[in-house]
């Protein structure tokens, strides 16, 4: 309601400055008229003034008075004849102020009220982050989330052999609870199958049998199983097998791919960029969540106010690249990998890359025998990466292999 009032008040406002010049008119739009009224008067008295020195005679007096007076009654007339008019033309002068300010007045409003979000309220900074807990507060169960989904893709239909050799399999579970390689291949096949709910329920033993040895990919693969049955969304549960995944290992992608998802679902689009952001910028190009992150994340850095461009996904060398390799001498073909590496390290110098491409540029110098540029390139990468120890510790393992690192 407040942004309404602020609204009306500066077109009303606006419009009645507008409306005010338009009855005012032009400064000093004065009828000619007037100045002549002067002009002649001050005629008369310059006369007077004249026969008083004795400079005109009285006859010659009286004939310029008497001419004066005639053009000072015939603009007299003129003045007063121009004065009904302008009378006039000022009530149009109001009609034209009055309706310039109901146009720009309504105008106002109704365009807001196309365009804009009437009835919304404000969301300064602490309300925003306020409905974002009470969206944490009151997010569903798994239960509920699944009662909720849209129905899942009919999976391909499995042959009958398939189809018993999984009943075994259950079978087969059901009767040893804690065989950790029968639950695992129950997982991986009942997800194959599109069981999605058997398949995290199975799961959920595979890490009740491993205890305190379940790791992060355990609690990664459990989550992405209930995300995928829930069509997406993350349950408290799955957000809970999210967190115990990245307390086992800060670093792990899929965690906290799931994990910048629910910051979304939360309606914290600031802390769900800095994630995926930092995650695409650690992932080689082929990683399973780098084409979804791709696609949401320039409309989520416009969300959370951040100016954010992609950069192109690095590309390797064509197939008529490889092709051509074949054929050239091994002179030739030393000179191709040394442009490709040029152009890596002049793309990663630029635009930043993956951690994947700053140790192959580190690894490709080393075997080109060019350790100088290895050395820099891995104190590049270490500026880069200085807060990311994971991303770290794989570039160091070229850099120690081409010897630029211990």
């Amino acid at each position: 309601m407040g942004f309404w009032i602020i609204i009306t008040s500066i077109a009303v406002g606006v419009g009645a400055l507008l409306a005010l010049a338009i009855l005012r008119g032009r400064g000093g739009d004065v009828p000619q008229a007037a100045y002549d009224l002067r002009v002649y008067r001050d005629q008369l008295k310059e006369v007077d003034r004249d026969l008083m020195r004795g400079v005109i005679a009285e006859s010659e007096a009286e004939r310029v008075r008497t001419e004066i007076s005639r053009r000072l009654l015939a603009a007299d007339a003129e003045l007063r004849s121009a004065a009904a008019p302008a009378e006039k033309d000022n009530r149009g002068s109001i009609a034209v102020a009055l309706g310039l300010l109901a146009l720009l007045t309504g105008g106002s409003l109704a365009l807001y009220g196309w365009l804009g979000v009437p009835g919304y309220g404000d969301l300064p900074l602490e309300s925003r982050i306020a409905a974002s807990d009470q969206a944490r507060a009151e997010r569903l169960n798994q239960a509920d989330a699944e009662a909720r989904a849209p129905a899942r893709p009919a999976a391909p239909e499995a042959t009958p052999d398939y189809l018993a050799l999984m009943e075994k399999l259950r079978d087969t579970v059901r009767d040893r609870p804690d065989d950790l390689r029968g639950l695992r291949l129950l997982v991986r096949n009942e997800a194959a199958l599109g069981n999605v709910r058997a398949a995290y329920a199975a799961q959920q033993q595979v890490i009740r049998v491993k205890g305190p040895g379940a790791n992060a990919d355990d609690h990664a693969l459990l989550a992405d199983l209930m995300i995928a049955a829930a069509g997406g969304y993350v349950s408290t549960e799955a957000e809970a097998a999210l967190r115990k995944a990245l307390q086992a290992d800060p670093g792990n992608p899929t965690s906290r791919y799931y994990l910048g998802l629910y910051l979304i679902q939360v309606d914290r689009p600031d802390a769900a960029f800095r994630m995926w952001e930092e995650l695409l910028r650690e992932s080689p190009s082929d990683a399973p969540w780098v084409a979804p992150i791709r696609a949401q994340i320039e409309a989520l850095a416009w969300r959370a106010g951040v100016q954010y461009q992609l950069t192109e996904e690095p590309r390797g060398p064509s197939a008529d690249d490889i092709d051509a390799a074949g054929n050239m001498t091994p002179e030739e073909r030393i000179t191709m990998i040394r442009g490709m590496v040029s152009g890596l390290a002049e793309r990663l110098e630029n635009d930043g890359g993956t951690a994947e491409e700053w140790a192959r540029l580190i690894a490709a110098y080393g075997v080109l025998g060019e350790t100088e540029l290895a050395r820099a390139a891995w104190s590049d990468a270490q500026q880069a990466f200085w807060d990311a120890p994971g991303s770290l510790e794989k570039i160091r393992a070229s850099a120690i292999e081409a010897g630029v690192a211990e």
